[in-house]
């Protein structure tokens, strides 16, 4: 069958990278891909937020199968337009999408559904906004109500630092339309982790846990990023946890959803706080998380064309998921200047001196100039390693880290590492 996938991150790199190993795939092709993909995959270049030349090819080339990666064209309706040509495609449709779309109509969800979450407020006008502020506890979050590529979160300690924020993002519009809402919502103590569950329309069926650090220095300090890191699984999601998840946060979500008529297909991204009180949703995205797939692909020993193919008709009842055991560590390496302005076309040494076992280095903001690869993005690899236990898995990854360079190179040196 050929094969596919929408997007240019490291996510893409390890869906191609596992859906390479299937014996159904005779053919993968990315769009447009990145400077790692291009090895698995034939690189098209088309935007992934372009629907229209998408449609196109897939049509033209009979596509039998298509992965979106990235959440803009969910939201965008891409799932729709092909699923109108009778194309095969794994992904919510437009209105499933809107989960992760709008942060305030996801908060109104929960609040209407009863599932547990922040308390908030969601505020269109900036002096409303400020007013609220001088009642509220700190720290405090402000979130981008829109798609922000994972920096419409942020966390102020106190009233200053808050006003800042409402500045940016509703009179300065740094997030652009993302940022017409807020949602400011109370701070949550607690330890953070990723669920994620492959959705049917009726059915579910959860992934191994993953814990994504999210911010760019070491020890969680330094503004959001779209991740710096995971490790998976996460040992603070225990089997009492992970029911509790699937009972009070899930299982209400399926069921408000398809109250509403929203009959969502693909992946449910649960951002999680383990607080005192139990878990509680930080957040929901409607695909795969980057890079928590990095993580877990290198330990998913099932064929992934079965399992998004049962997603997609409504088969999820009949399978069961198997993980290698140990653990998956994943280290991603930044651009000088992220996640703020970065520096690009910088040439990337050491790849080819990559040759550990159970070690993979899935590229995301790359690009092949000359023979060379170079760095395109901010974040520009996610180097992946599975071992016995967490410990080898970390130095594993570790271990090339260090052994691949570029001018401005950062990265966080505490992932997986247990407190």
């Amino acid at each position: 069958m050929k094969i596919l996938v929408i997007g240019n991150g490291g996510r893409e790199h390890a869906l191609i990278w596992k859906l390479s190993q299937s014996s159904r795939v005779k053919k993968i092709y990315a769009a447009p891909g990145n400077g790692g993909t291009g090895a698995l995959a034939e690189n098209i270049p088309i935007k992934a937020d372009n629907i229209p030349e998408l449609l196109a090819f897939a049509q033209k080339e009979k596509i039998d199968l298509t992965v979106v990666g990235p959440e803009v064209p969910l939201t965008m309706g891409i799932v729709d337009e092909f699923e109108k040509e009778k194309l095969p495609i794994f992904g919510p449709n437009r209105t499933g999408a809107i989960l992760e779309a709008s942060k305030a109509w996801t908060k109104q969800f929960l609040k209407e559904e009863k599932i547990p979450t922040a308390h908030f407020e969601v505020f269109e006008e900036y002096a409303p906004a400020i007013d609220f502020l001088s009642t509220q506890a700190y720290p405090i979050v402000i979130k981008a109500d829109g798609l922000a590529a994972g920096k419409g979160v942020i966390i102020a300690k106190d009233r200053a630092e808050a006003v800042s924020a409402l500045e940016s993002v509703l009179k300065d519009k740094v997030f652009g339309d993302a940022g017409r809402k807020v949602v400011i919502e109370e701070f949550l103590v607690g330890r953070e982790a990723s669920f994620q569950v492959l959705v049917d329309g009726h059915s579910f069926l959860p992934l191994d846990s993953a814990q994504d650090h999210k911010r760019v220095g070491e020890g969680d300090t330094g503004p959001n990023t779209g991740g710096m890191g995971v490790f998976s699984p996460s040992p603070y999601v225990t089997e009492s946890i992970r029911q509790q998840t699937i009972d009070t946060i899930i299982l209400p979500t399926l069921k408000g959803l398809l109250k509403r008529g929203i009959h969502f297909k693909g992946v449910l991204y649960a951002g999680l706080m383990m607080t005192q009180d139990g878990p509680k949703l930080l957040e929901y995205n409607c695909r795969f998380g980057d890079p928590e797939t990095q993580a877990l692909m290198v330990r998913l020993e099932d064929d992934l064309v079965d399992v998004l193919e049962a997603t997609i008709s409504g088969r999820l009842s009949e399978l069961s998921l198997h993980w290698k055991p140990g653990a998956s560590v994943c280290v991603v390496m930044a651009a000088h200047g992220y996640p703020g302005d970065v520096t690009t076309g910088d040439v990337i040494e050491g790849l080819d001196r990559v040759s550990l076992p159970e070690t993979v280095v899935f590229h995301a903001g790359t690009k092949n100039v000359d023979g060379k690869t170079v760095t395109s993005g901010g974040r520009v690899l996610g180097v992946t390693a599975a071992g016995k236990d967490m410990r080898q898995a970390r130095e594993r990854a570790y271990d090339v880290c260090e052994k691949v360079h570029w001018k401005g190179v950062h990265y966080r040196r505490d992932i997986g590492g247990l407190k």
